[in-house]
């Protein structure tokens, strides 16, 4: 028989996706991949019900319908503070999935080299493979997770093709510091290096912090392929609508790259999602405080566990350290959790190149009557560890 692609040979399936399965399995509460249990704002449904009736139900323009495009441009003209041109300088994505694969493979030819920091979301190593390039891996430091200024220009003096960066970051949910943010872009600058920024939590930044897109420093626009997707901010991960944003020069070639992936995003979703886009600057602030109470009951309910956590600047993730519960793999001890405890979270070393296995992410994103739930059961964690069932996964 023909042999399978060696690509496949470096990375395995989605550990964070086969959590949920594990969380099945058990029947777990399901703090591993990270989508809400709680519905999108009441006018996305009231729209998508109107679509349903009368459409568009065909193809629509293979980058993104008209009207989809000139909403999300005027949003996100105003939040990133750039002229976005909704002809030029959009591509309309199945996810920010594909519009992250779609920017990789735009850019990077094989043998080209993309800096990756370490940890990272699981997609982004599978990418620069299946695009035929290597990554270089900068660390993030913890408890902070910042990097090193010395290794991170190491990194650049390789003459990558590309850097990815997650702001606010997947898993740790660091937000980068202007000043570190000035410091890539210097970097990016000196060594003629494409950015591709994932921004999909760009309006879930928790107080005190900040977050400032990279593309809207001087001089990054020309270089910076900035991905994200109404997943998270209007919690319709199901919908699958990402997209990119970028000089026209990129967009160009980012829609040949799209157009024979997927043809394009669902148009039905598209003109539903118009409600979203056109909601009120009132929403993304009520946002906010969702999911910064949403943090403040879940590590409440931490603390009362005696767990020891990296407290989240963004996103929706915790990264719980299980070191005083175990050594050995994490895959068996999120499994065992799971099971025993009722509880699903991500193994740590899924999204690190270093050799770590003492922490778990956790996500946040649920009702607060999930997290209750949730945090109730893990009280009972240091318990259950010290029966010694910790390989009782059968």
């Amino acid at each position: 028989m023909p042999k399978i692609s060696k690509r496949l040979d470096f990375f395995t399936d989605s550990l964070i996706r086969r959590m949920t399965r594990v969380a099945n399995k058990y029947g777990a509460t399901n703090l591993s991949q990270g989508f809400p249990d709680f519905d999108p704002p009441q006018e996305l449904v009231n729209e998508l019900k109107k679509v349903a009736d009368t459409g568009p139900h065909q193809y629509e323009i293979t980058w993104g319908s008209q009207k989809f495009r000139e909403a999300l441009a005027k949003k996100q003209s105003k939040y990133m503070g750039l002229a976005i041109n909704p002809d030029t300088d959009i591509v309309v994505t199945c996810g920010s999935t594909e519009a992250m694969m779609v920017a990789m493979m735009t850019v990077c030819d094989h043998g080209d080299k993309v800096i990756v920091f370490s940890p990272f979301y699981e997609n982004y190593v599978a990418d620069t493979i299946l695009c035929g390039a290597e990554p270089i891996y900068v660390p993030l430091h913890p408890p902070q997770f910042s990097f090193d200024k010395d290794e991170l220009r190491s990194a650049f003096a390789q003459n990558p093709k590309a850097l990815v960066l997650c702001n606010p970051s997947n898993p740790t949910g660091k937000v980068f510091s202007r000043d570190e943010l000035d410091y890539i872009a210097q970097l990016a600058i000196e060594y003629d290096t494409f950015v591709i920024a994932d921004e999909v939590y760009e309006h879930i930044v928790l107080p005190p912090f900040e977050h400032t897109y990279i593309a809207s420093l001087p001089g990054m626009y020309e270089r910076t392929i900035s991905c994200s997707s109404l997943s998270k901010t209007y919690s319709i991960t199901g919908w699958r609508l990402g997209y990119i944003i970028a000089p026209s020069f990129i967009t160009e070639n980012a829609r040949k790259v799209h157009d024979f992936l997927t043809v394009g995003a669902a148009a039905p979703l598209q003109a539903a999602a118009l409600a979203g886009l056109n909601l009120p600057d009132s929403y993304y602030i009520k946002l906010q405080n969702l999911y910064d109470n949403k943090k403040k009951v879940f590590l409440k309910g931490l603390d009362e566990a005696g767990l020891k956590y990296v407290e989240p600047q963004g996103a929706y993730y915790v990264m719980v350290d299980i070191s005083e519960f175990w050594d050995g793999s994490d895959v068996v001890f999120c499994e065992w959790m799971a099971k025993e405890v009722g509880v699903a979270a991500v193994p740590g070393s899924s999204f690190f190149k270093e050799d770590i296995n003492k922490y778990v992410r956790f996500h946040f994103a649920k009702k607060e009557e999930t997290l209750i739930e949730a945090t109730n059961k893990l009280a009972f964690l240091r318990e259950k560890a010290a029966k010694g069932n910790l390989l009782n996964i059968n």
